[in-house]
């Protein structure tokens, strides 16, 4: 993976154009496998949407590595072909999955502000387990529930108390949020959260951290987790028939290198299980996790043309065609800036900053940063953006149109699109 700038590149470049998406499904195959190698057979896949909700991408993920049938191979623990399940949070994301080929009852919905249309829309579309993050959205999901004659089995996500276990991007346990139930507050709420009329509380769901270097400390992670789920069910009866234990599997975004190895990851969370929960192996609880990035990060490329190169009082700007409107959603987390470029046998010879076309400042893929020499008409790639990439990116602004996303399998185009921003008439919305 992480391949240079390639005459296939180039090729597709001057066919669709620039900035252009490339999704290389042979590497979303490498990402598959590496995430069910590192986990125990039986634990089940969520892919999260929100990394690419691009519907070819999702399918391959539905269908397990090297497409129906498994033809990618298998390897290790995890087999390499199980199929990934759903992880969506909004309406778009769930006609995304359905486009796919999932059903709804594959979907586990999330999020932590689901209004009451979106409820009704995805009960309506048959959509029927729910992460929940408080007890008034229990109750919001139970309202919509009940108007549509159907009980939502949802999973509590818990925000537990605690010190971290791993090196990770980004917290998100363990303080004030607006993500899970404080797990204080459980032995307490209990009995409301289990008597909400239009649900059934059936498990809990947890996410603690995410992009997590250390193998050791993500072992950690899980292990508390684990224990904190025993833990509530023991002492608050919280049911546990489905237990999502999270994530956290670390991959790079938008510069070169490869995804984390996890060798001793699926017989340490196996101990764990087989310790605290030894009835997991029979589905009971059904254990799951998710991930995005890992799965699909890997899998992309985004090619950019460079428009100019510029020198202003001392310092030099590449000016490319693709900008935060293409790559840059992210840049107020911190998985941004910089991004990388590669170019064919090509050695960062001078530091420059890397901007887009945009009429901002804010227009900055990477402030100073080591680049090769080049020129306009030189075509570069900004490497493991297969996530996080168009759907997160400030498309609307400035009114540029969306990169084309390509989807390839060897030398096989399997599909092109682009996104189109379309504005409609706000009562015929209304009306649907």
């Amino acid at each position: 993976m992480n391949r240079p700038t390639t005459d296939r590149h180039r090729e597709l470049a001057a066919r669709y154009g620039t900035p252009l998406y490339v999704y290389d499904l042979d590497l979303l195959d490498e990402g598959h496998r590496a995430l069910a190698d590192a986990v125990p057979e039986g634990i089940e896949l969520y892919y999260a949407f929100k990394a690419n909700p691009h519907p070819a991408l999702a399918r391959a993920l539905r269908e397990g590595a090297g497409g129906a049938g498994g033809a990618g191979g298998a390897g290790g623990a995890g087999g390499g072909t199980r199929p990934c399940r759903a992880e969506i949070s909004s309406p778009g994301e769930l006609d995304s999955a359905l486009t796919a080929g999932y059903t709804a009852a594959e979907c586990l919905y999330t999020g932590p502000g689901k209004t009451a249309s979106e409820l009704e829309y995805a009960i309506g579309r048959g959509v029927r387990i729910f992460s929940v993050e408080s007890y008034t959205d229990l109750q919001h999901v139970g309202r919509a529930a009940l108007r549509l004659g159907a009980v939502a089995r949802c999973l509590l996500r818990v925000n537990s108390a605690g010190t971290k276990a791993a090196n990770t991007g980004i917290r998100m346990m363990g303080k004030p949020s607006q993500f899970g139930i404080d797990s204080e507050t459980l032995p307490e709420l209990m009995p409301l959260l289990t008597s909400v009329p239009g649900t059934e509380v059936v498990g809990a769901h947890f996410f603690t951290m995410s992009n997590a270097v250390d193998e050791a400390g993500l072992i950690g992670e899980f292990e508390r987790t684990v224990l904190s789920a025993v833990q509530l069910a023991e002492e608050v009866g919280l049911p546990l028939e489905l237990l999502d234990i999270g994530g956290g599997f670390s991959s790079p975004y938008a510069v070169p290198g490869e995804r984390a190895a996890y060798p001793k990851l699926a017989a340490e969370l196996e101990r764990i299980l087989d310790l605290h929960l030894p009835g997991w192996r029979a589905g009971a609880p059904q254990v799951a996790v998710e991930s995005g990035r890992y799965l699909v990060g890997g899998c992309g490329f985004l090619v950019s043309g460079v428009v100019n190169v510029k020198d202003s009082r001392g310092n030099r700007f590449v000016i490319l065609d693709a900008g935060i409107n293409t790559l840059g959603g992210l840049s107020g987390l911190g998985r941004l800036l910089p991004a990388a470029v590669q170019l064919d046998g090509a050695e960062p010879e001078q530091r420059a900053s890397l901007v887009g076309p945009l009429c901002t400042p804010g227009d900055s893929l990477g402030r100073d940063v080591q680049l090769p020499e080049l020129a306009p008409g030189d075509v570069v790639v900004v490497p493991n953006v297969g996530a996080y990439g168009v759907s997160a990116s400030l498309l609307g602004f400035l009114s540029r149109p969306a990169p084309v996303e390509v989807l390839v399998r060897g030398d096989e185009v399997v599909s092109a699109t682009r996104l189109e921003l379309v504005r409609t008439d706000a009562a015929e919305v209304a009306a649907r």
